[in-house]
């Protein structure tokens, strides 16, 4: 895939087909443009293009900051995965941001190359959100373009969005969330030095550095599978900031929220590599034990709740 951010100058020889969002989580209700845009490129040969911005928008509009389901670099993985050719961010520069909507269609047609735009009903774009899936209809046939416009997909008489995955993940319920992803909840990060506490009682653990704007679920411990170099792993992940464990004086402020991750069949040295944790099921919640000895005895069982949690999945199958 090629990865294309930083510029506004951007160019694309080859015909494209386009899709436009803020993806923030790749969910089911994107399912159908993603499906369209393969169909394309298999019976046209289009290369496949995916136009998003380097922030969500709303977040320089309404002067707010926002969390995401997904960071920039788990966007850039994510497609990747799914095939997509081009991986497009636009700067959401004040240029971009005042752009009426025929410029704004004008030039991303020009520039890539657009041969087929796949869109949503709810696709809003320029200055204001004035532009809409009726005007991407109305500018195909001068633009030489074909428009694919689809309506929501639904999931409970709802609309399946960022949002709703937003809300399941704010109350930890990992399976629902997943179910409207379409995939498992992740996590993407470097794996960083923590007090090597779960070496010394026999469960070595990773901690993966967490970026400010990544909405996590609630704090506690979940079932995790972990993606290394290619290769998934069993895992059990807690997500908090080790209430047991003394880190930081109260003048230094509040210690910083980790996702620890417990690798089944693993011992090898993973500092300094990027590495996947996706969450599966909500365990229990963090909580503070007395002393370490306490907190062995809790995290054994934890391991074998997980383990459970994997044997009847593998029952399942």
């Amino acid at each position: 895939m090629k990865y294309i951010n930083n510029t506004l100058t951007f160019k694309i020889e080859e015909p494209t087909v386009i899709t436009f969002g803020k993806f923030d989580g790749l969910h089911r209700g994107h399912e159908l443009l993603m499906k369209t845009l393969f169909q394309k490129r298999e019976v046209y040969g289009y290369q496949t293009v995916v136009f998003t911005f380097d922030i969500p928008p709303r977040n320089k509009v309404n002067e707010m900051e926002a969390k995401v389901l997904t960071t920039n670099a788990e966007k850039l993985h994510i497609f990747e995965r799914e095939g997509i050719d081009y991986l497009l961010e636009c700067p959401f520069t004040p240029e971009v941001m005042n752009m009426k909507p025929e410029e704004f269609l004008k030039w991303v047609v020009t520039s890539l190359n657009v041969k087929c735009i796949v869109a949503g009903e709810d696709f809003h774009f320029g200055s204001k959100r004035q532009g809409d899936h009726v005007l991407i209809r109305q500018m195909a046939e001068e633009l030489e373009y074909e428009a694919c416009i689809f309506p929501k997909v639904q999931e409970n008489n709802r609309d399946i969005s960022s949002t709703y995955v937003r809300e399941e993940i704010s109350k930890g319920n990992l399976e629902m969330a997943n179910f409207l992803l379409g995939y498992e909840f992740l996590i993407k990060g470097e794996v960083i030095h923590g007090n090597a506490l779960g070496r010394k009682m026999g469960m070595p653990t990773i901690n993966l550095a967490i970026p400010k704007e990544k909405l996590l679920p609630p704090n506690g411990v979940y079932v995790s599978r972990v993606e290394i170099d290619g290769e998934f792993y069993r895992g059990i992940s807690n997500v908090g900031r080790k209430p047991t464990i003394e880190r930081k004086t109260p003048a230094e402020g509040e210690d910083p929220v980790l996702v620890e991750t417990y690798i089944f069949d693993w011992d090898k040295d993973l500092y300094g590599q990027e590495v996947v944790v996706s969450l599966l099921h909500y365990v229990r919640s963090e909580q503070k034990f007395d002393g370490i000895e306490e907190l062995s005895r809790q995290m054994k069982k934890d391991l074998q709740k997980a383990e459970e949690y994997y044997e009847n999945i593998t029952k399942m199958c």
